[in-house]
C-alpha cells in the first residue's frame, strides 16, 4: 500500500495494475475529485451525512475549506484495476471547532510541553455529530481495505510531522478494528429515541411512567396554549421561504450562544437542491403565518437525525416540541426505528431519549502524549460507562409494577 498526499489540484485516477498488486491510496483535495457514484457505492444508503452530496455541499458552499480550518484530504483506495474500493472523509484541521469530541485539553497539555498539536488529521463529517461509518468500504472490497485506509492516515501524520489522527463518531466495529491497529479508544454518549413498534404518540406515552407521561402532555399542551401552529414539511414541500426563515433562526441561535455560525446560507441552498429528499423541517408559526422557530432534520432509511434548530422568539417548551416530540411523531408515522437528537443534552432522557455510546479512535504520534492519553482514556471510559448506567436508572420508561 502506498499513499499520495493531496496536491493543490485534483488527483488523477490510478493506472490499472495486475491482480494481487497492493491497493493504492490517494489523498484528494475535494470530494468532487472522486465521482459521486463511486463514492456512494462505498458509502451506502444508511446514513445521509457520509454521502457525496452532503460532503460536497459543505465544500461548494465554502463552509469547509482551508480558511475555515477544514482542509479536505479525503482518502481514496483503488484496487489494481483502478476501481474505488474504499474512501474516507478526512480533513487537515488547524483547530478543534466543529467536532463535538473535545480534545482541547489534549492540545493545551501538548503545547504547554513544547509540542505543536495543530495541524492534525480528522476523519469526520464536519459540524455533524452523527455516528456512522468513517472508513467507507465497498461491499466487494478486499479484506485489507480498512487497514489500508487507517495506515494511510498514519502515514500522512508521519510524512507531514502532524501530532495526531482522529476518527470521530465511528461505528463500534470500526472502533474495535482501529483499536487493534494501535489507535487509542474513546467513548462518549448521546441520546436517541427508539421506536418500540409504537402506533402513535399516545402509544409511546403509555410506555412511560405516569409522572413522566403527564409532564410531557403538560409541555405539549403549553405549546398549543401559546397559539403556535406547527407543521412538518419534507422534501419539495420545504419552500424557499422556509429555508430563508430557518437560516435566520439558525444564525440567531448561533449569534446568541456561540458568536459564529459554522454554516452559511449557500450550504442550505446546496442541500435544498441536492438533498431535498432527505430534508425534514419542522416549522412553528404564529396565527398570521409568520414563522418563529424551525428545526431541520435529515431522514435515512431507518432513522431521523435532528441537526439544526433556531428561533426568533421565546415560547415555553417550544424547543422540546419542535425538536423532540415532532421528531417522534414523524418517526412513528413512517415506521423509522429511531431518532438521533444530536450531541449533548441529558434533559432528553426525561423526554424518552435514552443514552447510547459513541465511539472515536485516536492515533497519537508522540509516545509520551500517547501513553498519558491511554491512561486517561481508560479512566474516562469507566466514568462514561458509570454515567450511562446512572442515566439508564433515570429512564422515564415504566419499570416493573409501575
Amino acid at each position: 500500500m502506498s499513499v499520495k498526499p493531496a496536491p493543490s489540484s485534483s488527483a488523477t485516477e490510478p493506472k490499472s495494475g495486475a491482480p494481487g498488486e497492493p491497493l493504492v491510496v490517494k489523498a484528494v483535495s475535494a470530494v468532487d475529485d472522486i465521482g459521486s457514484p463511486a463514492w456512494n457505492a462505498c458509502a451506502g444508503d444508511a446514513n445521509p451525512f457520509i454521502r457525496h452530496a452532503f460532503l460536497a455541499s459543505l465544500e461548494k458552499s465554502g463552509a469547509v475549506r482551508a480558511e475555515t480550518g477544514w482542509l479536505p484530504q479525503h482518502l481514496a483506495a483503488y484496487d489494481a484495476a483502478g476501481a474505488l474500493v474504499g474512501c474516507a472523509p478526512l480533513y487537515l484541521k488547524s483547530h478543534s471547532y466543529g467536532e463535538y469530541v473535545f480534545d482541547w485539553s489534549w492540545a493545551d497539555a501538548y503545547e504547554r510541553a513544547g509540542g505543536r498539536y495543530y495541524p492534525k488529521l480528522q476523519a469526520a463529517v464536519p459540524f455533524t455529530p452523527v455516528p456512522g461509518r468513517r472508513l467507507l468500504i465497498h461491499p466487494d472490497a478486499p479484506a485489507k481495505t480498512t487497514e489500508a485506509l487507517s495506515q494511510a492516515m498514519v502515514e500522512l501524520v508521519r510524512r507531514y510531522q502532524l501530532s495526531s489522527a482522529h476518527v470521530t463518531f465511528a461505528e463500534e466495529s470500526e472502533w474495535t478494528r482501529l483499536g487493534d491497529l494501535g489507535f487509542l479508544q474513546r467513548i462518549g454518549e448521546q441520546f436517541h429515541w427508539h421506536n418500540d413498534g409504537y402506533t402513535g404518540f399516545d402509544d409511546f406515552l403509555a410506555a412511560l411512567a405516569s409522572r413522566k407521561r403527564k409532564a410531557i402532555r403538560k409541555e405539549r399542551s403549553a405549546v398549543v396554549a401559546q397559539n403556535v401552529t406547527i407543521q412538518t414539511l419534507a422534501g419539495s414541500a420545504i419552500e424557499r421561504r422556509h429555508w430563508d426563515a430557518f437560516y435566520r433562526f439558525y444564525r440567531n441561535t448561533h449569534d446568541r450562544k456561540w458568536g459564529q455560525a459554522y454554516l452559511n446560507r449557500e450550504f442550505f441552498e446546496q442541500i435544498a437542491r441536492g438533498m431535498a429528499e432527505s430534508a425534514v423541517m419542522v416549522v412553528a408559526e404564529k396565527p398570521t403565518g409568520v414563522p418563529v422557530a424551525a428545526a431541520l432534520n435529515f431522514r435515512g432509511p431507518d432513522a431521523l437525525y435532528g441537526r439544526y434548530w433556531g428561533c426568533s422568539e421565546a415560547f415555553k417548551f417550544l424547543h422540546f416540541e419542535v425538536c423532540y416530540y415532532q421528531a417522534i411523531d414523524f418517526a412513528i408515522a413512517r415506521g423509522l426505528k429511531r431518532v438521533e437528537a444530536g450531541a449533548q443534552g441529558p434533559h432528553k432522557v426525561q423526554r424518552g431519549y435514552v443514552p447510547v455510546r459513541t465511539y472515536s479512535a485516536h492515533w497519537i504520534a508522540n509516545p509520551r502524549l500517547r501513553d498519558a492519553l491511554q491512561r486517561y482514556l481508560a479512566s474516562e471510559r469507566q466514568a462514561v460507562e458509570e454515567n450511562i448506567r446512572l442515566l439508564e436508572k433515570a429512564s422515564p420508561y415504566r419499570k416493573n409494577g409501575e
